[in-house]
């Protein structure tokens, strides 16, 4: 397995805080998630620290959701350990920023971009709790950081893809989150847009020292913010810096079949990669309300 950059290496080297932190948030020992018969992955042994940037890569079907399901304690293991911040991941749930998958929203969602970074604060107890001085100005101060202040009380319905996604950031952030878990958000983004969800997500990790782990289909959007790349495919799996994963070689042993990949003007392309057959869909859906706490 590969060792991290050494710039990963000095950002990680100390918390928000100052103090030194240089254990691991996430641990995977022998883990492995099957559905039925079919092994999604297995074997998996990772370890993910304070400031690092983890890309998980694979085909369609290859569980990079599922493994997002699994850090949040929605997803058990079939096998093998997985601690979160020296826990079990659901008892760490509070220290976890979510990005989910973009959701289709039609016009008439009333709920409104500063409705849903409250969320980020105040969990499934958000309508109960009374709107004080102190959580208005927190919500204000997001919005302001991920850039949402103009369309604050817009409902969701009725922003852009990315104007949402920047909205989604700022209620992943406003728990002030020790790992920051991202699922595809990038899909259905433009390159401007693209640009901007990752420039969010990179200055966040950089400030706080937040582990992040960033689910995608394209890597060269983030390629170089990455310090390792987690590539699931065929059950298994490969892991190290992208100079060391996205190769011919690497790819085409995974997958036992020829795999070529291209550098081309700095960008990479993965070459004859099949699908993995869909595993099925989660016990229940993820609403845009969701926090990440049980």
């Amino acid at each position: 397995m590969a060792t991290v950059h050494r710039a990963c290496r000095d950002r990680r080297a100390r918390t928000a805080d100052g103090r030194r932190d240089t254990g691991a948030v996430i641990s995977l020992r022998g883990a492995a998630l099957s559905y039925g018969e079919r092994v999604v992955w297995q074997g998996l042994e990772l370890d993910v620290r304070p400031g690092e940037f983890l890309a998980v890569l694979g085909p369609n079907g290859s569980g990079k959701s599922s493994l997002v399901r699994a850090l949040l304690g929605r997803q058990p293991l079939s096998a093998g350990t997985l601690s979160v911040l020296g826990r079990n991941p659901r008892e760490a749930s509070g220290h976890l920023g979510y990005v989910p998958q973009q959701a289709a929203l039609t016009a008439q969602t009333m709920l409104r971009a500063r409705d849903l970074v409250r969320f980020g604060i105040d969990g499934h107890r958000f309508w109960p709790r009374p709107r004080t001085v102190a959580v208005r100005r927190r919500v204000e101060e997001i919005l302001e950081a991920v850039g949402a202040s103009a369309y604050a009380d817009v409902p969701l319905g009725l922003l852009s893809g990315g104007e949402r996604q920047r909205v989604r950031i700022g209620q992943a952030l406003a728990s002030d989150p020790r790992i920051l878990l991202c699922d595809e958000p990038l899909l259905s983004l433009d390159l401007h847009h693209q640009r901007a969800v990752t420039e969010l997500v990179d200055a966040r990790r950089r400030s706080h020292g937040t582990a992040v782990v960033f689910v995608t289909h394209e890597i060269n959007p983030v390629l170089a913010l990455v310090d390792r790349v987690l590539y699931l495919a065929r059950g298994g799996y490969r892991v190290g810096t992208p100079e060391e994963v996205l190769t011919s070689a690497s790819l085409s042993e995974l997958y036992g079949t020829e795999v070529d990949v291209v550098r081309v003007h700095g960008r990479v392309v993965v070459v004859g990669a099949p699908d993995e057959p869909i595993a099925p869909a989660p016990p229940h859906h993820i609403h845009e309300s969701d926090g990440v706490r049980p």
